[in-house]
């Protein structure tokens, strides 16, 4: 990387932002899975193999902010309200749940990890971030996928009003 290069900011949060808004003006609920560490303020019950995925929609969220460093809102965990801080570096995808059209971002490498905030109250999490994300299910998209493209996706099979069973699916589009 160039001098040059180290002062352009971030694209991330501008996707983010964008993919934001393209789920909410279509009636999608935006989602985004995030890589737990220290530095990430959520609930740690709900985390699982270091990693959390959030529903961000406006239904769901009490201000929002969507910011150039972090993501903050508030939300309802199992009834509690819980305050919610990700760094923007530990977003790894934003994705619309009902047909999981979205982009995938590199995780933050290890040695690497956000210090901007720490969050005394979350614990660390003790799987390495590489481990976690070897076993994401996104997967690339290559040309012959693309070519499929414009099938109709399949409904997500439903365990009751509005919930797919298991994780959400990604695919990776480079």
């Amino acid at each position: 990387m160039s001098p040059v290069d180290a002062d352009i900011p971030s694209t991330r949060p501008y996707l983010i932002r964008a993919l934001h808004e393209w789920c909410s003006d279509n009636g999608f609920s935006p989602y985004i899975a995030v890589q737990v560490d220290a530095s990430v303020q959520v609930p740690m019950e709900f985390v699982k193999n270091g990693e959390i995925v959030l529903n961000v929609g406006v239904d769901a969220t009490s201000a929002l902010r969507l910011g150039n460093d972090f993501i903050e809102f508030k939300a309802r965990f199992g009834g509690v309200a819980r305050e919610i801080v990700v760094p923007i570096s530990h977003v790894i995808a934003i994705y619309a749940r009902e047909n999981g059209q979205g982009m995938a971002f590199p995780a933050p490498a290890p040695g690497k990890l956000s210090t901007l905030k720490s969050h005394d109250s979350a614990p660390d999490v003790s799987e390495p971030a590489s481990d976690a994300v070897s076993r994401s299910p996104l997967r690339s998209v290559t040309s012959e996928d693309a070519a499929v493209e414009g099938d109709e996706p399949p409904e997500p099979p439903t365990d009751g009003p509005g919930r797919a069973p298991g994780r959400p699916q990604l695919k990776r589009v480079k």
